[in-house]
């Protein structure tokens, strides 16, 4: 499995990041990840999860109501590896399918605790990861940056959220 590096995103967008103002960092950065290509959204909250991994674990699984999600979560990892990588590709597309519709109807908290979860299971090797071969695109690079250098733990949650609350298919949106 491949991940595609290209990206819509210009040095001119990269070099605004560095300076994005503390009031709009939020919504940039939001914006920001919401154009990525598929498969660098994945990477990028796979390296979030690797950077803020054990501090974000009060923040979305406390808050969630997993046990909505378990069943999708056992669904998920009883799919072969690259089912669950045509999964996670799915979601980010919002493409309709059983399993995306399923997630679909969660609540951003709960949305959030789901996406903890896939990677815990990315981390204990149950769900498929990003491949050791895979290099971050300069986008990637750029938002994992400013999030773990200008964003507070309050604004990384909520751009981690804003990522995650939109994915999947809802017929109601």
């Amino acid at each position: 499995m491949a991940y595609a590096t290209s990206s819509n995103f210009t040095s001119t967008q990269a070099n605004a990041l560095s300076t994005v103002e503390p009031t709009s960092l939020v919504p940039e950065v939001s914006a920001r990840i919401q154009r990525l290509t598929t498969d660098d959204q994945l990477a990028l909250l796979w390296f979030i999860y690797l950077e803020m991994g054990k501090s974000i674990t009060p923040a979305a699984p406390g808050a969630a109501r997993l046990q909505l999600a378990e069943g999708l979560l056992a669904q998920v990892k009883a799919l072969s590896p690259e089912e669950q990588m045509s999964f996670m590709r799915d979601l980010v597309a919002k493409r309709n399918s059983p399993l995306s519709r399923a997630y679909g109807v969660f609540n951003a908290n709960t949305k959030l605790g789901f996406w903890y979860c896939l990677a815990q299971g990315m981390d204990e090797g149950t769900v498929v990861r990003v491949p050791q071969s895979y290099k971050p695109s300069r986008p990637v690079k750029d938002l994992l940056n400013v999030l773990m250098t200008q964003a507070n733990f309050s604004q990384q949650i909520t751009i981690l959220r804003n990522a995650v609350v939109n994915m999947g298919f809802d017929a109601l949106r």
